[in-house]
């Protein structure tokens, strides 16, 4: 394995560790088609037809003037005069303005409907450094390793022991290290525990707070549009009791006008007619005559001026019923057209809510993917590098225990040479001697 000095063949080496990468995750996001969305014009009641005035003609009202046919009569004694002025029609007018009640339909989105991020700081339980600390201070001098640790301790002194260096500083250096690479594992598996404990804690805070918003959101809506469905009936229903009220009172007091009016005619006609029995003398028709045909000028010039009243105030009725049917028209497009966009605003606002939502949940796997390969890719690496530490120190130590068995048996060997060279001399020597011995004794 090439030994590393850079970043980039630090990257290197961890990506092929980790394989060829987890997939990202694509968030999904909500889209308005243009069919969802109400258009915000809204709906609009089309222009209501002028109504033409009506005007009553004069032709057939105005009665001719009386002529005398039949001279000597008789003689009359008195004529019933008709009034000048019979009286004024009052025309049916809406004393008080149709109106929509719009308070308390205008209101903004409550407190509750209005949705507040969660957020928290990072427990450090959730840290390595933390828990490293935690399973060091468990360590107390004097007294026996905690279990995480012993096992690895008791490794490297056997090993030490067997190599005759228990006491010397590598072996206490070893041991050190194995605690540290003990520890290291437990400590990033406890702070890994306790932060994902406090990512789906804080997860779960979120759409609590989300799904209570929408919540509140969504009575809201259905309080205004009840209350704005509510204040426009109403004022659709008194619009038109006023409207039947007046049709109501312009008849009847048309009905009454013509009635009064016809009876006084008749009253005076009958009258008239029954006193001309007794007119004696042709100057007295004549005279009945002319009196009589002042007053149909009279009667004739009354009933005209009526007519002329009776038609402005129709006039005058109808502008104000029109006036007033358009001003309503105009409030009740504009309410309704607030509605509409307020509506889409709201529909708009809950589609950015969950694309937004779902864009933070598509991010936050990404990078917990990530965060996990990356871990796990160095967990990789640095259990490779410890392989090959081991095995390359295992190599030494075989080696050098080797060449000390071959030192051992070398001295061994010169050793055994040395007491074989001596026996030789000493049998050397002990046989020149006893032949030395039997030459001087045959001598």
């Amino acid at each position: 394995m090439a030994t590393i000095t850079t970043d980039q063949q630090l990257q290197t080496e961890v990506g092929a560790l980790a394989g060829a990468g987890i997939p990202a995750a694509v968030p999904v996001t909500q889209t308005i088609a243009s069919n969802e969305i109400q258009g915000t014009t809204g709906t609009q009641i089309a222009a209501q037809p002028t109504v033409p005035t009506a005007t009553a003609g004069t032709a057939g009202t105005i009665a001719p003037l009386p002529t005398q046919t039949t001279p000597n009569l008789g003689q009359v004694a008195t004529t019933t005069q008709v009034t000048p002025q019979v009286g004024t029609m009052q025309a049916a007018q809406i004393t008080q303005p149709v109106q929509v009640d719009m308070t308390g339909v205008q209101a903004g989105p409550s407190a509750g409907a209005i949705g507040t991020a969660a957020t928290q700081q990072l427990d450090q339980r959730a840290t390595t450094q933390y828990q490293m600390s935690q399973l060091l201070g468990s360590i107390q001098q004097g007294q026996p390793m905690p279990p995480w640790a012993a096992p690895a301790v008791r490794k490297i002194g056997g090993i030490m022991q067997a190599r005759g260096l228990g006491g010397s500083s590598m072996a206490a250096a070893a041991m050190t290290q194995a605690v540290l690479e003990s520890g290291i594992t437990i400590a990033a598996d406890d702070a890994k525990k306790y932060a994902t404990i406090q990512l789906a804690n804080l997860n779960n805070e979120q759409q609590m707070a989300l799904s209570n918003a929408a919540t509140f959101a969504a009575m809201d809506k259905a309080n205004l549009n009840a209350r704005l469905t509510s204040a426009v009936t109403n004022a659709q229903s008194l619009l038109a009791i006023e409207t039947k009220n007046l049709d109501a009172q312009q008849q009847a007091n048309t009905l009454s006008y013509n009635a009064l009016t016809q009876a006084i005619f008749k009253d005076a006609a009958e009258e008239n007619a029954r006193q001309q029995f007794n007119a004696k003398n042709e100057l007295q028709v004549e005279q009945f005559f002319q009196e009589l045909g002042s007053q149909v000028e009279t009667a004739n010039a009354n009933r005209v001026a009526a007519m002329n009243q009776f038609n402005a105030g129709e006039a005058n009725a109808m502008n104000q019923f029109n006036a007033s049917m358009n001003d309503a028209r105009s409030k009740f497009n504009a309410n309704m057209q607030f509605a509409v966009d307020q509506s889409n605003v709201q529909w708009r606002r809950q589609v950015n809510t969950a694309n937004t939502a779902a864009a933070n949940e598509a991010n936050r796997q990404n990078v917990q993917n990530t965060f996990n390969a990356t871990q796990n890719a160095m967990n990789n690496l640095w259990q490779q590098y410890r392989d090959n530490a081991a095995w390359n120190f295992q190599k030494g130590e075989s080696q050098l225990q080797r060449q000390h068995e071959i030192g051992i048996m070398a001295m061994e060997f010169a050793n055994s040479q040395k007491i074989y060279d001596q026996t030789q001399k000493d049998n050397l020597a002990a046989g020149v001697g006893n032949w030395i011995a039997k030459w001087i004794a045959n001598a």
